[in-house]
């Protein structure tokens, strides 16, 4: 790993892959297209917007056939690397049959499936709903919480992100994205438990209890005292891998419990194996919630998503019609099937929590260098890089986190950035990602930071 101020481009790891010749509208006409037709709402990353037109593995290539090291995995939604043969294959034979079935007749892929996702969890969690986004995931998780427990009121952390969704922004109110919407009615936030800008450090050993404490004083006090459930992402993944100190999910479980509520693992981020050492974000913790939500590197790219939970709480939908017209359909079964069991089959787990920790090791001898990286904090493939103006006073380093930003793109790097200032870098790159590829980000990053 080579991390001397050198000035040299960075060169990436071979790769056996020629992209396919690319013959349609040049970027300029697409991004004409997007103001034109698509909502204005939609961004785009970069200010010379890129684009991508094929993936293999952890690369990416843009129209010009320029291949690119992918660590941001299109928003942490390519588990297991672009176009992965088994799982092309797997949805390729499940298209030349039939492409759609609702729930409303039998169909073997949701079954087997379902069968497959639910040994993954531990516990009675071991009913299954399936719809396609993680905002809708959320939204079915907060009404079957209301609806088991008569209960209204949902407790959620600042800084957190639950979908863009009506209910998912209410969720949302005071994240990064500074949504404040109507519909959060009835949700109440408590204070993120940041051991890096919060008021409990790493250097607080009550610092779970503390942080613990605020979710029961906001039950207690903004609330009747009776909630239908805490929400949580098992690690903060918008907010800038927020890691929640040692034990807090447990403390914070126990609490809304006691209020009558039930306890939601948001694992859209954190899921399938990408900690490293666990399976699910929320095994960290050493805890079980009553409702797992997952999305994105559930189906590697698929819109498909998943509420798993036990067969008493499930039972509270059960005199009410629940039906998706797309969720569970015939081929985002295959390919989550494949998904799963390429994970087994390639050992991706214990490559993210290997690559993850060679990746953080990098970067905490780089701080030795560069004075304006702050924070290295994540676990496994999930890490977050947090850049500050100055150490003692943390004042963040927006500004020069979007120049690491572009300059990384320049150099072959995709990253993704993030927290509550915009400046942490996002790193959660595909699990299939190499040594290889760390050094090579390692490296690039490296040489941004010598640019600034």
């Amino acid at each position: 790993m080579i991390l001397a101020a050198r000035m040299d481009t960075p060169q990436l790891p071979p790769f056996d892959h020629s992209p396919q010749p690319y013959s349609g509208p040049s970027a300029e006409e697409v991004l004409a297209l997007r103001k034109e037709f698509l909502s204005p709402a939609i961004f785009a990353y970069y200010k010379r917007p890129l684009m991508i037109v094929e993936g293999r593995g952890q690369y990416l290539f843009d129209e010009k056939g320029r291949r690119y090291l992918d660590a941001f995995a299109g928003i942490v939604t390519v588990s297991v690397g672009h176009c992965h043969p088994h799982v092309i294959a797997a949805v390729n034979r499940q298209n030349a049959l039939i492409q759609h079935t609702t729930t409303i007749y039998l169909h073997p892929n949701i079954a087997e499936y379902a069968q497959a996702l639910a040994a993954k969890m531990p516990g009675d969690l071991k009913v299954c709903y399936f719809v396609n986004s993680g905002s809708e995931a959320n939204d079915l998780a907060m009404l079957m919480a209301r609806a088991f427990t008569g209960n209204y009121d949902f407790v959620a952390l600042r800084n957190a992100y639950h979908g863009g969704n009506s209910s998912g922004m209410g969720l949302t109110a005071h994240s990064t994205w500074k949504f404040n919407v109507p519909h959060s009615f009835g949700v109440h936030h408590a204070i993120t438990p940041d051991q890096y800008r919060g008021a409990y450090g790493y250097d607080d050993p009550d610092a779970a209890r503390k942080y613990a404490d605020d979710v029961k004083s906001v039950i207690d006090y903004a609330t009747s005292g009776r909630i239908a459930g805490f929400i949580a992402e098992s690690i903060q993944g918008v907010g800038g891998t927020v890691v929640f100190p040692d034990g807090y999910l447990r403390q914070v479980y126990a609490h809304a419990r006691a209020a009558g509520g039930l306890c939601i693992a948001d694992e859209v981020q954190a899921g399938f194996g990408r900690t490293g050492t666990h399976y699910w974000g929320f095994e960290t913790q050493g805890v079980i919630p009553d409702i797992v939500t997952m999305a994105k590197g559930i189906g590697n790219g698929v819109p498909l998503a998943a509420v798993v939970t036990t067969r008493e709480i499930a039972q509270a939908l059960a005199s009410r019609t629940h039906f998706n017209t797309f969720g569970g359909n015939p081929v985002v079964c295959a390919q989550g099937k494949a998904v799963l069991e390429v994970i087994d089959r390639e050992a991706l787990q214990a490559n993210s929590l290997e690559v993850g920790g060679y990746i953080m090791d990098g970067f905490r001898r780089m701080a030795a260098k560069h004075s304006i990286i702050g924070d290295v904090r994540g676990k496994g493939l999930m890490i977050g890089v947090e850049f500050v103006k100055d150490r003692a006073t943390k004042t963040p380093a927006k500004e020069e986190t979007l120049q690491v930003f572009e300059i990384a793109r320049d150099l072959g790097l995709l990253i993704g950035k993030g927290g509550f200032h915009g400046n942490v870098l996002r790193i959660k790159p595909p699990m299939c990602f190499k040594r290889a590829d760390a050094d090579f980000l390692l490296e690039v990053v490296d040489q941004c930071l010598a640019k600034l």
